[in-house]
């Protein structure tokens, strides 16, 4: 902000929210001045104590799905390195039993992997919607869309509550891009529904 400029007000925060993280992450300068508007209680931890607990956060992130990818037919023999740099970049989400995750017809901007519940497979033939599919903890499926450029091929709803992790579009190709041809290969399992 230069001198005599007035301030631009960007958020208020609330009991639980922090901020200043990207300053430790990247150790950059502040980005913005916070100012307390009402007697506060802050808690702060300095960069160091910062850094071991997001590395050791990153850890055990990588622990959990490391252990789940191997369990996935077609990431079981990718290499160590690769599998860790999978588990950083996977996101989790949750649905709730009956959830729609997927839509048929829907753009497929999404990879994803089940790491807990179930879900099924269902595709319109004549209107009425057919059970096509089962997936369970290690499935994946979404990939159809992303290789071909597709919209989403059938609908998939949670049969209980469902944990997944997903890639976006650029993340599945960085880093699945090596196993496109297997990819390709396994989706002739889906052509006995088309």
């Amino acid at each position: 902000m230069k001198l005599g400029e007035k301030p631009t007000f960007l958020k208020y925060y609330e009991p639980g929210d922090a901020f200043g993280e990207l300053a430790l992450l990247y150790n950059a300068p502040r980005a913005a001045t916070i100012t307390a508007v009402s007697p506060s209680v802050l808690y702060s931890l300095d960069r160091s104590t910062f850094n071991n607990i997001v590395k050791e956060s990153s850890a055990k992130k990588r622990l959990k799905y490391e252990v789940t990818f191997k369990k996935v037919s077609i990431l079981s023999n990718i290499e160590n390195y690769e599998r860790s740099k999978l588990a950083d970049a996977v996101k989790e989400r949750k649905y709730n039993k009956g959830d729609k995750i997927i839509t048929e017809g829907d753009v497929g901007e999404e990879f994803y992997i089940i790491t807990d519940g179930s879900a099924t497979a269902f595709k319109k033939k004549n209107g009425v919607d057919k059970e096509v599919m089962k997936y369970h903890v290690g499935d994946y499926f979404g990939e159809i869309s992303l290789l071909k450029n597709e919209p989403r091929a059938a609908t998939i709803i949670g049969d209980s509550d469902v944990t997944v992790v997903y890639l976006d579009r650029n993340m599945f190709k960085r880093l699945l891009g090596p196993l496109e041809d297997i990819l390709k290969r396994n989706m002739s399992v889906y052509t006995q529904f088309s």
